[in-house]
């Protein structure tokens, strides 16, 4: 079994190669599927590049917030269902970086800053709640993720059907993390936590879709 110093310093790995390292997918983007697309006038490729770094952020928190939750929680299957979404969640950092690659468009400045808060809060949601109340944050971050990821299909230009295809992939993920979360024995939270949830992400994806 992994001691503390071992969870410590794969939790310090991880957030190195999440900052630092680039991303590398165990799964082919859903982009590669993608045959022809229209070419994108300048406002569209500006508005698609600011979106998949918004989705970017996102995914750089979510790495952030299973290796935290992984590292609270004392239960090994538990660490196994958290360390297997976050490889999953890896697959969607490549995939967006790649992506913003493609757009010539950057990622997020403020990356570290967005990783040390997502680890901050699975941290205190894994120690302070237990592992119920550590699986109902994932299953309320997840469905808020989802319906953020919805909201991007119907603003992300029509022809683009790369970024859409990313989009789509990634929502049907989150969705099915959420729901292992819940099986798991996810608890729901409070309203107010789930009102600051919403909150703070809308602040996150104001702020990356410029910085």
């Amino acid at each position: 079994m992994p001691t503390l110093t071992d969870r410590l310093l794969t939790a310090a790995d991880s957030g190195l190669r999440t900052l630092l390292a680039p991303p590398r997918a165990a799964r082919p983007s859903p982009a590669a599927a993608v045959t022809a697309s229209t070419p994108l006038t300048e406002d569209e490729q500006r508005l698609s590049g600011a979106l998949m770094r918004v989705n970017h952020v996102g995914e750089i928190c979510a790495q952030a917030l299973y290796t935290a939750q992984a590292l609270g929680t004392s239960d090994p299957a538990l660490r196994r269902q958290l360390d297997a979404a976050a490889r999953e969640e890896t697959d969607h950092l490549a995939w967006t970086r790649e992506r913003l690659d493609q757009l010539g468009d950057r990622v997020s400045l403020l990356n570290p800053l967005w990783f040390a808060g997502a680890f901050g809060i699975g941290l205190l949601a894994g120690r302070l709640g237990g592992d119920r109340l550590s699986l109902g944050f994932v299953v309320e971050t997840e469905r808020q993720v989802e319906a953020h990821l919805a909201s991007h299909l119907d603003r992300l230009p029509a022809a683009d059907s790369a970024s859409r295809a990313i989009v789509a992939q990634m929502k049907d993920d989150e969705a099915r993390h959420a729901d292992a979360a819940l099986h798991a024995g996810g608890v729901a939270l409070p309203a107010p936590v789930r009102g600051l949830m919403r909150l703070a992400a809308k602040v996150m994806t104001v702020t990356a879709h410029r910085i």
